[in-house]
C-alpha cells in the first residue's frame, strides 16, 4: 500500500524526491502518512479534496483485496 501511495504522488508533484511516505500499522488497520513538498500539496489535495479522495478511494480498494483497512493522512 506504501508504494502505491508513494507511485501516485510523485506522479503529481513536481518534486518527486521530496515525498515521504511512512506506514503505522495495527492489527487490521494501518494508516499511511504522505508528506510532500510545501508547493506540492495543493497538487496532491486537488481543487476541492478530488484528488485527494481519488487517493484514498484506490487505497481502500487496494486494502480490501488483502482484507485490511487502510487510511491517508496528508501531512503538512
Amino acid at each position: 500500500m506504501k508504494e502505491l501511495i508513494r507511485y501516485i504522488a510523485q506522479a503529481l508533484v513536481d518534486h518527486p524526491d521530496q515525498v515521504e511516505v511512512s506506514e503505522i500499522e495495527g492489527e487490521q488497520t494501518s494508516v499511511i502518512e504522505l508528506k510532500v513538498a510545501k508547493e506540492d500539496l495543493g497538487k496532491v489535495i486537488g481543487k476541492q479534496g478530488r484528488t485527494a479522495r481519488a487517493m484514498r478511494t484506490i487505497l481502500t480498494a487496494a486494502s480490501t483485496k488483502i482484507k485490511k483497512r487502510s487510511m491517508l493522512e496528508i501531512l503538512e
